[in-house]
């Protein structure tokens, strides 16, 4: 007998694909390959329908919108910006590459996408939809934007630099800064202005452009806040004001005060950062001026005294006289010596005697207006020039000194020290009268020493002999 061998049937033939299932299956494949590609190289891939309305989005979330919210939704409502002049990536009637537009996030917030997208035609060419795939550059466009606002405030800053530089005075320098940073921030009106004191309102020693009274007040108040940094504030009539402080080593309150008018456009951080680094420089100017106005001023003004040295005290007797001469106007040269100053040196000490000039310098400034110019020549000899004053006027004034130098003196030298008096000399220019300041001087000079002779203490009036 022979075993018999059981053995499975054979597998029933697969029949092979048609050409149509091997096409159909070929494009599945390409457009299951084409979404991984678009996935891994897009942030946004979508196909609109003739209408507008999305037919597929893709990856999944996209902008952080789940992608099937958005099937079958108008494209429009995804465009962040609207109008005529905004690039619609899903409405496209030609190719387009790397072109711009912003779209609504699924958080509320917006992203900038660079879109490459084409329209999409039937077999007659009719336009039945586009197709495009969008780049994220939100995030290099806001570090170019940056790189470019960094690079314009430097610019504007190195161009300031350049402008101040050409400059030797520091008033000429911070008029060349303020018209810097008048056209780099788009003001209407820049000013520096010096925050009001107990015994002072504000100040505005420098401005450039128009507006400066209706902003002072706010920009006072701003001020006097203290803030570090930059200050936007509306005026009451709508000017946008900026407010940054420049606050000086001497403890004055010191600020940079630009403004728009109502209808400009607000302040933006940008605004901030260049006001911010042009007041920074202005204060280094500020601080500048100070210094050479202290220098100016030593160099006009006695030290001990404060008075007009001699020096300035020629050269603006030369300027007076032009005017005096020129408006038709009598003036008065009056030169005081003290009677009896050497004593409080010799057995005082120079203490005492620099005491009783500097008391002798306030006493000339109360009884001489702030028009006239008073003057310490050197040692106990002083000066003064009243403009539009005759002789009369000046021998009233004269006569008061004579009695107030000793009275108000006594207290620093005392009873055991002989009273320490002036001798007065006067000398009157009339008005139109062409006498040389020279031959003035040699009057008032010669009445003086007069009185000195006379016994001191009192005043004399040299009249003028005419041919």
């Amino acid at each position: 007998m022979h075993d018999l061998a059981t053995t499975d049937p054979p597998p029933a033939a697969v029949p092979a694909p048609t050409p149509a299932e091997v096409l159909q299956g070929a494009l599945i494949d390409s457009r299951r390959r084409w979404r991984e590609l678009v996935d891994l190289a897009a942030d946004f891939a979508f196909e609109t329908d003739e209408w507008g309305r999305f037919t597929l989005i893709t990856p999944d979330p996209a902008l952080d919108w789940a992608a099937g919210s958005l099937i079958g939704e108008p494209s429009a409502a995804l465009l962040a910006e609207g109008g005529g002049d905004v690039f619609d990536p899903f409405r496209v009637s030609a190719r387009v590459r790397h072109r711009k537009a912003w779209l609504k996030r699924g958080d509320g917030s917006t992203a900038c996408l660079a879109f490459s997208a084409s329209p999409i035609l039937d077999a007659g060419g009719r336009i039945t939809g586009v197709r495009g795939v969008g780049i994220d550059t939100t995030e290099l466009d806001g570090q170019a934007a940056q790189m470019a606002r960094a690079l314009r405030r430097s610019e504007v800053v190195d161009h300031l630099m350049r402008c101040i530089a050409r400059e030797v005075l520091a008033s000429h320098m911070i008029a060349s800064g303020l018209a810097v940073l008048i056209d780099a921030l788009a003001a209407e009106g820049i000013a520096i202005v010096l925050a009001s004191t107990g015994a002072e309102p504000a100040q505005v020693p420098h401005v450039t452009g128009m507006g400066t009274d209706a902003v002072l007040a706010l920009a006072d108040r701003q001020l006097h806040l203290g803030a570090s940094e930059p200050m936007q504030v509306i005026a009451p009539d709508r000017r946008r004001i900026l407010v940054a402080a420049c606050p000086m080593r001497s403890g004055e309150k010191a600020g940079l005060v630009a403004w728009r008018p109502p209808d400009a456009r607000a302040w933006d951080g940008d605004d901030c950062l260049l006001m911010g680094s042009g007041s920074r420089i202005i204060r280094m100017l500020l601080e500048r001026e100070a210094i050479q106005y202290d220098m100016a001023r030593q160099a006009r003004t006695d030290s001990l005294t404060g008075l007009l040295n001699r020096r300035a005290f020629m050269e603006e007797m030369e300027r007076h006289a032009a005017r005096q001469q020129r408006d038709n106007l009598p003036a008065t040269l009056i030169f005081a010596d003290l009677d009896n100053f050497k004593p409080v040196n010799d057995r005082l000490g120079h203490e005492a005697g620099d005491e009783v000039l500097r008391q002798t310098a306030a006493l000339l400034r109360k009884t001489f207006r702030p028009s006239d110019l008073v003057a310490r020549l050197g040692g106990d000899e002083f000066a003064i020039w009243m403009n539009g004053a005759d002789h009369m006027t000046a021998a009233e004034r004269a006569e008061y000194l004579r009695d107030a130098v000793p009275r108000e003196l006594s207290e620093i030298t005392g009873p055991d020290l002989p009273r320490v008096g002036v001798s007065i000399g006067i000398a009157c220019r009339e008005a139109a009268d062409g006498e040389p300041l020279d031959s003035l001087m040699r009057r008032a000079d010669r009445a003086m020493y007069e009185v000195k002779r006379g016994g001191r203490g009192h005043w004399r009036v040299s009249l003028r002999r005419r041919p």
